[in-house]
């Protein structure tokens, strides 16, 4: 079973930066190091959608155009963890986001989330 529990949202205001980690936990068959991993969120009044994603050793990556040079995806595999480097926030950023994760090294096939969430809002 894989857990994985998100950290640093907050409220800030439009312009600010956040960082987002995840720490990854999982029993015998799950390898981080082996695996894809993204960045989702889901809006007030909306569905979840994919926001940033990292092969498993981290050399590609993906964006929606919508945070395409404001947002960075990285992690670190000796410490089984995600993170989502935020800057010129915007509110329409505001959303849950999640960590999820695909069950290969690359971003094919659907991704899995089960964590709280950290919610980061972004208002005046």
């Amino acid at each position: 079973q894989v857990q994985l529990v998100e950290s640093g949202g907050g409220l800030v205001q439009p312009g600010g930066s956040l960082r987002l980690s995840c720490k990854v936990s999982a029993s015998r068959g799950f390898k981080f190091g082996n695996t894809a991993m993204a960045w989702v969120r889901r809006a007030p009044g909306k569905g979840v959608e994919w926001v940033a994603r990292i092969t498993n050793g981290g050399s590609t990556t993906g964006y929606i155009d919508a945070v395409k040079g404001r947002f960075t995806i990285s992690r670190d595999n000796t410490k089984d963890t995600l993170f989502l480097q935020m800057t010129a926030l915007k509110p329409e950023d505001t959303a849950v986001y999640y960590c999820a994760y695909y069950d290969s090294g690359f971003w094919s096939g659907d991704y899995f989330f089960n964590g709280p969430g950290t919610q980061v809002t972004v208002s005046l």
